[in-house]
């Protein structure tokens, strides 16, 4: 194994959030859930708010127009991220709210009674609950893949049960609990054999590996912009151009149309069309910061950094008799664990004295825990930021649980 590539500079110094309140180191190991901001994006979110802040798509004053510029420029930004087009990239409120515009929109225009989506067991409740909704309104089913042994999504059960009656495939591209990496091309190409769109929740690749929607072949991708050491209440939609054409508006309001009469609306074309009202201004020029930022150090050399702590963090783990540890050896930032005999609530809670953060509880995938028989997880997470103290950190955390519970 390669030698985890190096950064020339302490990155921790970028993050203000990576301190107590009295200055002592904090060992975050949630980012999974939202990743810490680092100064360049919280300073552009700044001068978003302050002395560059004005309205967009519609004043005709000098700073209205600069403004509409940069959050243009964002789209811009966050569709070269991807390695797609600016009339590609829609802004949503997050994944989750992507995830719902593509099942309101192209879903009410393309389903039918009969038809099915074929999503995982490992889904985020986010890829399940939409479309559970839309397959009761218009009629759909939802079939479930299972997971191989090692708990990624089982391929070659999926190419078994796609059939020419499958409109969707939904699956996620990383999963927020095990780490696991979804062989998108392949998903892509299976999906695509009986006719089938592919979406992807992107949410836990795109901050820790590059990604080119063109390579992975899928028709629609989302990401939450938060767990990309960017903003909350904002992510995006990349779908295919032709796919967008198609689709019809599922809010209506300002910035969404062409032309108003009470007798009808004509429509503005993508992506526009699905952003209706006052966009969110400033959380899209904190988007493409972030963006620029983590480009800047190079999300190879992110993924082979984080790849590098899982590693040696799953190996400390399993060499403890009583901790069960869930997914691939090979993950993208995230290790799941159990301790017999203690709850994860009860394991993050004292981790918390010693100013470890980690996740506990079923990380809104309560199917996933119910297939591994489990109600919740120890969830340890990665960032840029995440280093061996980290994992120096919470392996000291969980031998004094131990010794607080008798188990040493």
């Amino acid at each position: 194994m390669n030698a985890p590539a190096t950064i020339d500079r302490d990155l921790r110094a970028d993050f203000p959030g990576l301190v107590t309140r009295d200055g002592a180191p904090w060992h975050y190991l949630d980012t999974a859930a939202t990743a810490q901001k680092p100064r360049p994006v919280i300073d552009a979110m700044s001068r978003a708010l302050g002395e560059d802040y004005a309205t967009v798509h519609r004043g005709v004053y000098a700073r209205s127009a600069e403004m509409t510029l940069a959050y243009e420029g964002a789209r811009r930004r966050i569709a070269q991220f991807l390695g797609g087009h600016e009339d590609e990239v829609v802004f949503a409120r997050g994944a989750t709210e992507a995830i719902n515009l593509v099942a309101n929109s192209w879903g009410r225009a393309n389903l039918q009674p009969g038809d099915r989506i074929l999503l995982s067991q490992l889904e985020h409740h986010s890829n399940i609950v939409p479309w559970q909704m839309i397959a009761r309104e218009t009629g759909a089913e939802i079939d479930v893949v299972p997971l191989t042994d090692d708990h990624r999504i089982d391929l070659d059960a999926a190419e078994d049960m796609l059939t020419e009656r499958h409109k969707l495939v939904a699956l996620c591209h990383v999963s927020n609990v095990l780490g696991s990496v979804l062989d998108a091309p392949r998903a892509a190409t299976m999906a695509h054999k009986v006719g089938a769109k592919l979406l992807l929740d992107g949410c836990q690749s795109a901050p820790h590996m590059p990604v080119d929607v063109t390579a992975l072949g899928c028709d629609f991708y989302v990401f939450s912009a938060h767990k990309l050491y960017g903003p909350t209440a904002i992510g995006a939609l990349w779908a295919r151009s032709d796919i967008l054409q198609n689709m019809p508006p599922w809010e209506g309001g300002g910035a969404m149309i062409d032309r108003v009469t009470f007798e009808g609306t004509t429509y503005a074309p993508p992506p526009q069309r699905f952003e209706a009202g006052t966009p969110a201004i400033t959380e899209a020029v904190a988007f493409a910061a972030a963006a620029d930022y983590v480009t800047e150090i190079g999300l190879d050399t992110i993924h082979q950094r984080e790849a590098a702590l899982v590693a040696r963090l799953r190996r400390e783990l399993v060499a403890m008799n009583d901790v069960t540890v869930f997914g691939p050896d090979e993950s993208a930032g995230i290790v799941s664990f159990a301790i017999d005999g203690i709850h994860p609530h009860d394991l993050g809670t004292i981790l918390d004295e010693a100013n470890v953060a980690i996740r506990a509880g079923h990380h809104c995938a309560q199917p996933l825990m119910d297939y591994l028989g489990v109600p919740a997880t120890a969830r340890a997470s990665f960032g840029l930021y995440s280093s061996d103290a980290d994992v120096d950190a919470l392996i000291e955390g969980i031998a004094r649980t131990r010794r607080i519970f008798g188990k040493e």
